[in-house]
């Protein structure tokens, strides 16, 4: 099988829309998920892209992607990325997919002299969680997560 990867672009939207849903359904959170097109080609490939996004392929065949993008770490005075999303079709994971995109964007970081790579995995999926302990990510036990979403950030506007 031949693993080949490449950045998005705004012809790739109903790829990235596919695996974003994709996605949703595995975390079963499909109830969430509110992306469209227009809104994935607008805040992806428009004026002011969000994030970064990576295509992986088999054998010429979608078979996951990566979405990423800046933060920073006023600690370590320097950039990091954030791994907002990371998935691989039921039909080729275990094939070094995943890996190939982690790393890859574990090279951006690199390249861009950042200070860190970051991202959260839901606490039921234990072969993500082994899977990234394979890679040597920490897991970070003392930090928890908080949101502020819908009618709960709209009320600050």
């Amino acid at each position: 099988m031949n693993i080949s990867l490449r950045p998005a672009v705004a012809a790739d939207v109903s790829v990235v829309l596919g695996f974003i849903r994709d996605l949703a359904k595995y975390e079963q959170l499909s109830s969430e998920c509110q992306a469209t097109e227009a809104q994935v080609r607008d805040t992806l490939f428009g004026e002011n892209p969000a994030a970064e996004c990576l295509l992986a392929f088999a054998d010429g065949e979608p078979a996951g992607f990566a979405v990423f993008f800046g933060n920073y770490s006023t600690f370590l005075a320097r950039p990091g990325i954030y791994l907002e999303d990371i998935f691989v079709k039921p039909a080729f994971r275990k094939r070094g997919i995943g890996r190939a995109l982690l790393l890859h964007v574990a090279k951006l970081a690199n390249d861009r002299k950042c200070g860190r790579l970051e991202w959260t995995v839901l606490d039921w999926n234990e072969p993500a969680i082994e899977f990234y302990r394979g890679l040597g990510a920490q897991q970070l036990d003392e930090w928890r997560i908080f949101r502020l979403s819908g009618p709960a950030l709209a009320k600050y506007a």
